[in-house]
């Protein structure tokens, strides 16, 4: 029966390695402490397999993945250290036995050969997600086969339930396992960051570390979405599969340190399970996860639920839905443009609108509009009717627009704004969590039309009425 020694957060700053600081990893010293401490606790434990989950792997919108090749190898030389290189034979017995299980959950998983790497031009090498932590151990202890893997970006829950399967892939093993989730905190953490910065930085990375530290499961992966994006990290998912992993066991859980002098924050941390109770939190997760959106659900005005119930009828009958009975005056008597947005675990999952109306009321636009969102938006594959239960959906009426002569009399909160150059012209709606100022505003709207900051274009607001 194979065991699981221990799970570990490392973050992985390239200027924390020698060759590439040259002298400035120093003002990251605690981290380095740190990494050294990990480095040795995993040489005592002399682990058969080392499991690396990197954020700048193999990264897919609708798959997790792990690297299926014999060997990988990689160096630090897009950092301008080359002779930092690293070559590790895969687990292969390990890492197929990940994917069997994977894949009988329905979770799906991407797995990378030679053919893959081939077919979308991706690189064969190891990225500093995993060779900056290996760095460190490697310092120690190198008789370890690896596997390397990548988040996707689908719900926490179904992250977590990728690590579930992986530590019961180990147990089911005769492998003595460490996994390393690799993964920087805020990147926006202080004034002089140069991703920018909030003060939410430091609210995620302290409110992570603190609820790693007590182990509280439910809160890391129910945390505020809102919070997380703001804090523009790139390790929070990462956790989410490395606590699946831990499920199940008592762990004692020890954060090393936590630091952040160039505004990245850098938190490393220790798991060591004590015991396994078999007794975990993976029902318990989705079923809070059914909660949340049956509530959302129950709280639907009948604008959202109009477009809900299009979709819907559209996935299961191919056809459009004629307008309900019963609908407000104001649905079926007056015309507007309308945007129907749709999203699934936190992340846009279709967006799709009229400007001005081309229906015959707001109901028809509503109508239309829910169905063009979810299968006709290019930036996304149609909705499935299994994803169907898991959508939420908003809807947002919009006024009539009018031009402005200036940025002076726009609002990104209150005003979506529309940008014309001769044929381009782009849209955004307004009060867009990111989205905080004009600026801001302007220029995602210029790029989504591929007008140049430098040429010449008009400037329409607009205002909405928004349903959620």
């Amino acid at each position: 029966m194979g065991k699981l020694m221990s799970a570990y957060l490392m973050p992985h700053p390239p200027i924390i390695v020698h060759e590439v600081g040259k002298g400035e990893e120093h003002k990251i010293q605690k981290t380095i402490d740190s990494f050294g401490i990990a480095a040795r606790n995993i040489k005592n434990q002399k682990p058969d397999t080392i499991i690396i989950i990197s954020p700048h792997a193999y990264v897919f919108s609708d798959a997790v993945s792990i690297d299926l090749r014999e060997t990988v190898e990689g160096d630090l030389g897009q950092f301008g250290a080359y002779s930092v290189k690293m070559e590790f034979k895969t687990d292969l017995s390990l890492a197929n036995d990940i994917v069997k299980n994977t894949e009988i959950e329905k979770i799906p998983i991407a797995k990378i050969d030679d053919k893959m790497i081939s077919r979308f031009r991706l690189s064969k090498k190891l990225d500093h997600g995993c060779i900056v932590p290996l760095y460190f151990v490697k310092k120690h202890f190198e008789t370890f086969e690896l596997i390397r893997m990548s988040y996707g970006f689908l719900s926490f829950e179904d992250l977590y339930n990728f690590g579930v399967q992986i530590g019961k892939s180990i147990r089911e093993s005769d492998r003595n396992v460490v996994f390393i989730a690799s993964g920087d905190l805020s990147h926006k953490l202080t004034p002089n960051s140069p991703n920018g910065y909030t003060p939410n930085g430091k609210v995620f990375d302290e409110t992570l570390l603190n609820l790693l530290r007590d182990m509280n499961v439910k809160e890391i992966i129910n945390m505020d979405k809102t919070l997380i994006e703001d804090a523009a990290e790139c390790g929070f998912r990462s956790v989410c599969v490395m606590l699946g992993v831990l499920d199940g066991y008592k762990i004692k859980a020890n954060i090393l340190s936590h630091e952040g002098p160039f505004g990245v924050g850098y938190g490393v941390a220790e798991f060591i399970p004590e015991s396994y109770t078999g007794i975990g939190l993976l029902d318990e997760l989705y079923r809070l996860k059914r909660e949340r959106i049956d509530n959302i659900r129950k709280s639907e005005d009948v604008y959202v639920k109009l477009a809900r119930e299009s979709l819907e009828y559209y996935l299961k009958n191919n056809s459009i839905m004629d307008v309900p009975d019963n609908l407000p005056d104001e649905m079926t008597k007056n015309k507007a443009g309308v945007f129907v947005s749709l999203h699934k675990d936190g992340e846009l999952r279709g967006c799709i609108g009229t400007v001005y109306p081309l229906k015959n009321n707001i109901a028809e636009e509503i109508i239309r509009n829910a169905v063009s969102a979810g299968t006709e938006d290019p930036r996304f594959y149609p909705v499935e009717i299994d994803e169907l239960d898991d959508i939420v959906y908003s809807v947002d009426v919009l006024t009539k627009p009018e031009p402005v002569k200036s940025k002076d009399d726009l609002d990104a909160k209150k005003y979506g704004v529309i940008v014309k150059s001769g044929y381009k012209s782009g849209l955004l709606l307004p009060d867009l969590d990111g989205v905080d100022t004009v600026d801001q505003q302007i220029s995602i709207a210029l790029k989504k039309a591929g007008i140049a900051p430098d040429e010449k274009y008009t400037i329409e607001r607009f205002e909405v009425v928004r349903h959620k």
